[in-house]
């Protein structure tokens, strides 16, 4: 069913986001942004919440008589992935793969989420691509540090000096009012063949 592929592209998506994580994680401190201690627990926690996604999208296509998907999305691999893998100097190139990946799996999200006729796939698409958005948003305040040569900002302990803070910090992560779906992956792209 359409709902079924839907919900294995989505997890081959997050399937995806694990395997991209773990690759940065795995990259020198200095190139993965992992030197700021803000960064590597953003990291370490986005795995996790990427793998509980997946088994989200996987229970919910199963529930409905389809197959998990285990792979990624290749085609995403491909076609975005490894060119800008090849191209990371710094983490400012990591923080811009992973907020690309995040935002175009928001965007998948809240298109399937119209898109779905089952209740339990509708729930999945609902309660996730908000939690996207938001890595979305925290990568894109994250980069506006980096490119504002402020990387200690990068914190979510207080004290924070709000005054030391780019003036966009406040608006960088939210730059649209309704969430688009023109970067929505196609249902079938990661479906179990």
């Amino acid at each position: 069913s359409a709902d079924v592929m839907m919900l294995q592209t989505a997890a081959a998506i997050e399937n995806l986001a694990v395997a991209v994580y773990t690759k940065a994680a795995g990259l020198p401190p200095t190139v993965s942004g992992a030197a700021i201690p803000t960064v590597k627990a953003f990291v370490t926690m986005t795995i996790t919440q990427h793998t509980d996604h997946g088994k989200a999208f996987n229970a919910a296509a199963m529930q409905l008589g389809g197959k998990a998907q285990t792979g990624i999305d290749q085609t995403v691999m491909d076609a975005v992935v490894t060119p800008a893998l090849a191209k990371v100097k710094g983490p400012a190139d990591v923080v811009a793969l992973a907020q690309a990946l995040e935002d175009a799996a928001a965007q998948t999200y809240v298109k399937f989420g119209g898109d779905v006729d089952d209740r339990g796939a509708l729930n999945a698409f609902a309660t996730i691509a908000p939690v996207e958005a938001q890595h979305s948003a925290v990568l894109l305040a994250v980069a506006a540090l980096i490119a504002g040569g402020a990387p200690q900002l990068i914190t979510i302990s207080p004290p924070v000096d709000a005054t030391k803070l780019p003036s966009a910090a406040g608006s960088v992560g939210f730059p649209k009012s309704f969430y688009p779906t023109a970067a929505a992956r196609p249902a079938a792209e990661g479906a179990v063949q």
